[in-house]
């Protein structure tokens, strides 16, 4: 468990014009933003990815992945993406939802508007392979996973939908360079996804430079909070960062139990269906957390926790290599709960106390690492964990 204090503060805008400047040990990144409904430091920071690919990552401060953030919170950005969000779009509607870190926001901005649309669908791409029908793969060039896996739905209906979607949306935390979008797009039509007309990407922060618009052979509607450019300046003396053994796509020895009920194998209606029989005080201090791809059923159960009178804030485990620093200022790692034998990570918990924390799992409570749970329990008295039986 690493700790670190972090003095790191965003600059000021002047004169309305929002610029970001980040000095991390391989090199200096800066951020302007161009158009936004909300202010740089409300959204995100800068960590250092233990990546040699890209040096730098966009932290969200409202996403609840590498920084607790209570469930209201994450709901109003749902909303406000909803928002922006088109209208007039041809159905069916196929949402996919990009694995590992935007699943969550993905099912929330799904929830906030298929009342928008005719016949949608939701879907996740995910890295853990389970049982039913490829629809395709794509690959996401820059990250420490690159390989990605989408089913086609396990109901009928569903299927149809996909099959004839005319609308696509896709959904992540971020888009730096718009490449895994228009990966994925091709993938897709080359899978027999031959009816798309129309394409809607809907990021919390886009710093792509309209690179889906400009390159997309469809048209593309964008939805973000805020959007602009970036520049990356390398320290050619810094070293190369060396990466953990985390680019995994495959079915670990640990069986996922859950009911798949956050899009792996698609979805049209959404309800919660964990931790039923738990139960808060009022004010009560509690962190909830997610594993990996699975956080939207225990966001659902953060929010309703929250709404019943706890303190909540929710975050997840996570195989994404971090540094410790900036946006980061405290690192657990342990062993996967999927039986891949790879490293997993929960940021910016470790210098928090709770009254009490809910690890939620879609695998076996056994699978859970050891050192994870020494771990939280030095944050609280009560760790819980909480999945299906």
């Amino acid at each position: 468990m690493t700790v670190l204090n972090d003095t790191d503060v965003y600059e000021k805008p002047a004169h309305n014009q929002q610029t970001y400047q980040k000095k991390l040990n391989s090199g200096t990144l800066t951020v302007t933003a161009s158009r936004g409904i909300a202010s740089l430091e409300t959204l995100f920071d800068i960590a250092e990815r233990r990546n040699p690919k890209r040096a730098f990552l966009f932290v969200s401060k409202v996403l609840g992945r590498h920084i607790p953030v209570k469930p209201s919170i994450m709901r109003s950005v749902y909303q406000q993406l909803a928002g922006r969000f088109p209208a007039h779009l041809p159905g069916p509607a196929l949402y996919i939802g990009m694995a590992e870190t935007a699943v969550g926001l993905a099912a929330g901005v799904f929830q906030e508007t298929k009342h928008k649309v005719n016949e949608p669908v939701f879907l996740t791409s995910t890295r853990h392979p389970v049982d039913g029908d490829l629809l395709c793969e794509f690959k996401e060039n820059h990250s420490h996973a690159t390989d990605h896996l989408i089913y086609w739905p396990a109901e009928a209906r569903l299927r149809q939908r996909v099959s004839n979607a005319r609308t696509l949306v896709l959904i992540d935390d971020e888009a730096t360079t718009g490449n895994t979008f228009l990966n994925l797009l091709d993938a897709l039509r080359g899978a027999g996804l031959e009816h798309i007309e129309q394409i809607v990407t809907v990021t919390l922060t886009d710093w792509s430079g309209k690179s889906v618009v400009k390159r997309s052979p469809l048209p593309v509607s964008e939805v973000s909070l805020i959007e602009g450019s970036w520049q990356w300046e390398a320290d050619i003396s810094a070293p190369v960062p060396v990466m953990p053994q985390v680019n995994v796509t495959a079915r670990g020895k640990i069986n996922i139990i859950g009911q798949q009920s956050g899009g792996r194998l698609g979805l049209d209606e959404i309800q919660c269906d964990i931790g039923a029989a738990i139960n808060i005080r009022a004010g009560e201090n509690v962190l909830v957390l997610g594993s990996g791809e699975f956080v939207w059923q225990p966001f659902l159960l953060a929010e309703r926790l929250e709404q019943e009178g706890a303190s909540v804030v929710f975050g997840s485990t996570t195989r994404s290599p971090i540094s410790c620093g900036h946006a980061i200022q405290s690192v657990m790692a342990f062993t996967d709960n999927y039986g891949l034998g790879i490293p997993n990570f929960l940021y910016n918990v470790a210098h928090q106390t709770f009254d009490r924390i809910l690890l939620c799992l879609e695998t076996p409570k056994m699978s859970v690492d050891p050192a994870l749970m020494a771990q939280l329990a030095r944050l609280s008295p009560v760790v819980e964990i909480v999945g299906y039986d």
